[in-house]
């Protein structure tokens, strides 16, 4: 395994880095990725950014926003935040297997102290009933990554201020706000890892997966960003991460709108419909698919706004790599009027 640790602070510096050693560096290895963030909201690929966020407090607070190339939902970071990410062949790993790419992590968790944690629901690694982990995947040309946050001394009040999440996801959950299902790693950790800067955290968590004792014995694992390297990343960063049309895009006003919360995630479909067809439709939500969901959306213009002429179009696409896990029929039903 090799491992990069990065140097900056900037959330979208990072994302850049990551889809860059992702799509464009051949390891013959897994690769695991660490970077810290100050201030940030990440929003899914496939989420509308302005109804994630609590915009004036976002703005008044100066918390960066961006969007990341997989899907699932908003996530707030701050300096006390620690993200990893693996990135591996596709064809080694399932589509949606948090489980299993996760453990590793989960592993040196355990290692440190912290021995109730456990990957629970689809993608969030639970301690003590409570969140202090999310997970998201993306696969390209034959890669995959999953990264996921690791809230070791979050502020959580600033969390709560800065996301605003939608009603119906708090009921079905059963839970009265978001302050309620989510915690610090820290406490959980034995006496010696609760004091640490998250820096330090980050290293000791990279010894215990490399079953190391000090970062000189794994120093030929990490790989350095060159010259060259950092060109494409800074390409990167300008198409996508710092890029309005891509972090916020134009939402167009739609006619139709149908929310509805599966077990494996929120789809929130708006339709425009003209002279009885569909003429514009965009999903929004934190559900997860190996495809571009903009795929779909492309196919579904032109088609007649009824149950029959959907059911047809909808028949032959396989919904599962837009939308992982979520029932064909129950996509259908959502949909269509």
């Amino acid at each position: 395994m090799y491992y990069v640790v990065m140097p900056s602070r900037d959330i979208r510096e990072n994302l850049a880095t990551e889809q860059y050693l992702m799509n464009q560096k051949n390891f013959d290895e897994p690769l695991v990725l660490f970077y810290i963030e100050k201030p940030c909201i990440i929003v899914g690929r496939n989420q509308n950014t302005m109804e994630e966020l609590n915009n004036d407090y976002v703005r008044e607070h100066q918390i960066t926003v961006t969007r990341r190339l997989s899907g699932g939902g908003a996530v707030y970071q701050d300096l006390g935040n620690l993200c990893f990410s693996f990135v591996v062949d596709a064809q080694d790993e399932k589509f949606g297997d948090f489980q299993k790419i996760t453990q590793p992590m989960v592993d040196a968790l355990h290692q440190l102290g912290a021995t109730g944690a456990a990957v629970s629901g689809r993608n969030d690694i639970l301690i003590d009933g409570k969140k202090f982990s999310g997970n998201a995947m993306y696969t390209r040309n034959g890669k995959t990554f999953s990264h996921g946050t690791l809230s070791y001394d979050v502020d959580l009040d600033v969390l709560t201020h800065a996301l605003k999440v939608n009603p119906d996801k708090i009921q079905s959950k059963g839970i009265k706000s978001i302050r309620s299902r989510v915690t610090n790693i820290r406490p959980y950790l034995k006496p010696e890892y609760q004091n640490l800067t998250t820096e330090q955290f980050r290293d000791i968590l990279l010894l215990a997966l490399f079953h190391a004792d000090n970062l000189a014995d794994i120093q030929e694992h990490e790989y350095q960003i060159t010259a060259a390297d950092q060109a494409q990343i800074d390409q990167l960063r300008q198409q996508y991460y710092d890029n309005w049309d891509w972090v916020y895009g134009k939402s167009p006003k739609f006619t139709v709108k149908n929310r509805k919360h599966f077990d494996m995630g929120t789809i929130d479909a708006r339709l425009q419909i003209e002279h009885g067809k569909i003429q514009g439709i965009k999903f929004y939500g934190d559900f997860f698919g190996s495809q571009d969901v903009q795929q779909l959306e492309q196919q579904l213009v032109g088609v007649v706004y009824n149950y029959d002429a959907l059911q047809q179009a909808l028949q032959p696409i396989d919904l599962d790599q837009y939308f992982h896990g979520i029932d064909a029929t129950a996509i259908l039903n959502l949909i269509a009027p």
